[in-house]
């Protein structure tokens, strides 16, 4: 639960992906790209492409559509449930951080390069907590119970659409379809 990479200061309302691609190309010598047969765990709105694993687009996702459903039915929908489990972290530290930094629900009006300074400070701020191990509410209930997700997580959180399925690695598909087939046969 904590953040290895940050990039804050863009103005607005802006696409997850367009401040990505603008981390891998204006910071590619710094930005920690996931080693070579790793992947991290992107949401809908990334394609997926070597080294970003996404979820399948158009299948029930999150964690609650599944509570109010049933189980999930299918190689796709169990891949998605597992994806999200496990992505649920994200959405858990992000809970945390907004909890503890409530300033960040709403940023007041300064300059934006200020801003995002506070956002950085905040950032490592909660870092420093969770590495420093001090005893602290927030995480202390995250570690608790793995499912439990602070509200603040969902607040002000984009909706993901559909990115342009060209950007998908064949690769990367085949590799997830692998990985849904022995979730779903195991």
């Amino acid at each position: 639960m904590r953040f290895t990479f940050v990039l804050a200061g863009w103005p607005g309302s802006v696409h997850d992906m367009r401040v990505f691609n603008d981390a891998i190309n204006k910071y590619k010598e710094r930005f920690p790209h996931p080693p070579l047969g790793k992947y991290y765990l992107v949401d809908s709105g990334y394609p997926n492409r070597a080294g970003y694993l996404a979820p399948y687009k158009g299948t029930k996702y999150h964690l609650p559509e599944f509570r109010n459903s049933g189980m999930p039915r299918g190689m796709k929908e169990t891949f998605n449930f597992a994806h999200s489990s496990l992505r649920n972290v994200v959405e858990r530290a992000f809970g945390v951080l907004k909890m503890k930094w409530r300033m960040l629900l709403k940023v007041p009006r300064y300059p934006p390069a200020k801003q995002a300074r506070i956002i950085v400070a905040c950032m490592a701020l909660h870092n420093f907590i969770r590495e420093s191990k001090l005893m602290d509410e927030h995480f202390d209930r995250c570690d608790r119970d793995e499912h439990y997700v602070p509200i603040e997580a969902s607040m002000s959180q984009p909706r993901t659409g559909d990115m342009d399925r060209l950007d998908e690695d064949r690769n990367m598909n085949e590799f997830r379809d692998q990985l849904a087939k022995a979730l779903y046969n195991r």
